[in-house]
């Protein structure tokens, strides 16, 4: 299977399956002398794992992540950062009943068309425990990013019919949903467990603010800030739509409304507003980044589904095991770690975009 890696210079290689011996990643070109520990990268797996209350799945993993290389005496060496997860709470025998059959909304029928063969239990490569291995990697590249004063805020916008109306960022970590907005949590969770009475599951929106980005990150032809974004985050499993600044709403725009005039105070470059959620041209303006992701419901759902199995026979298939009826609050942070990586990846590839910096770099005298 290729496609594992991600990013050119700041290099991410996540491994593993969901219900194998471990989950973990390999990163590489992660910049001598950054202080890290695993308690860094614990505080970020700790925001996904399971467990967190009655909307997640009731798998009980501690997600406690082992640092095997790339570090010694708390800094990062330059070499290859290689990050462990062990599983400890599988049941493969809950997967038994789709060994031959195909879940709807699962990459089951795709996996066995493509490789004539797919480790069922939990989906393997496709399932969701694969992320674990994103967020350790992104708390490393948000770290790096955080000494450089870039930061980030991401919270669940909606979920179902209930979007926020109010934002309190200290209300975030408040709710196991992750709402910025009290009011609208409690209104999602009543919302929940109306879809969980009817075995039944919910997607929503993620938004993602990142703030302290300077202007010119990012490339004006294929390797865009924003066409990266949309990929890094478009690469999560549950996610089926991208959007940047006013996203869809552009459509019913016009030109006169949408473009964000410009001007300076103090000899600092601003704009009046910010449709364009932070990137002009596929570069970053030095505005706040808006990044939103929509995600699907879960799939995994108790009603009983109209499928197929292997041998092209129509079926009735019930999917039993233990699932989240919203991937949405778990996704938070792997939306977060999936930015963090690839603003950071651009910005090392940035540093050799100008002679003044490269000469600067080697003849800081000069």
């Amino acid at each position: 299977m290729s496609g594992s890696t991600f990013g050119k210079i700041f290099r991410v290689t996540t491994w593993g399956e969901s219900h194998g011996k471990a989950i973990g990643a390999v990163v590489d070109g992660c910049p001598a002398g950054l202080s890290l520990s695993g308690e860094d990268i614990q505080k970020f797996l700790d925001r996904r794992k399971p467990g967190q209350s009655r909307y997640t799945t009731a798998r009980k993993e501690g997600d406690c992540v082992e640092i095997l290389s790339g570090i010694f005496e708390g800094k990062t060496t330059g070499t290859p950062i290689s990050l462990l997860v062990p599983n400890q709470d599988q049941r493969s025998r809950d997967y038994g009943n789709i060994a031959v059959s195909y879940r709807p909304g699962h990459a089951d029928y795709t996996l066995d068309a493509k490789y004539g063969f797919r480790d069922y239990r939990g989906g393997g490569r496709s399932s969701g425990r694969e992320t674990i291995g994103r967020v350790a990697a992104g708390a490393i590249a948000h770290k790096i990013l955080e000494e450089m004063g870039i930061s980030f805020c991401t919270y669940t916008r909606s979920i179902g019919p209930v979007s926020i109306e109010t934002f309190r960022k200290e209300a975030i970590s408040q709710n196991p949903l992750y709402m910025p907005d009290p009011t609208a949590a409690q209104k999602a969770s009543d919302y929940l467990e109306q879809c969980m009475k009817n075995q039944d599951s919910a997607g929503g929106v993620i938004e993602c603010k990142i703030q302290g980005v300077p202007a010119g990150i990012g490339e004006t032809v294929f390797d865009k800030l924003d066409a990266n974004l949309a990929k890094a985050v478009m690469s999560i499993g549950a996610v089926k739509a991208v959007e940047i600044g006013d996203g869809v709403q552009t459509a019913l725009s016009t030109g006169s409304v949408n473009n964000d005039n410009f001007y300076v105070r103090n000899n600092v470059v601003h704009k009046s507003s910010n449709h364009a959620g932070g990137i002009l041209g596929g570069m970053s303006d030095g505005s706040e980044i808006l990044v939103r992701a929509t995600v699907k419901p879960t799939s995994s759902i108790s009603q009983p589904q109209d499928t197929i199995n292997n041998q092209k026979e129509n079926i009735s298939l019930k999917v039993t095991g233990r699932h989240d009826p919203v991937i949405v609050p778990r996704a938070v942070v792997v939306v977060e770690s999936m930015c963090a990586l690839t603003i950071l990846d651009l910005m090392l590839e940035n540093m050799s975009a100008r002679m003044d910096s490269i000469l600067s770099f080697y003849h800081p005298q000069k």
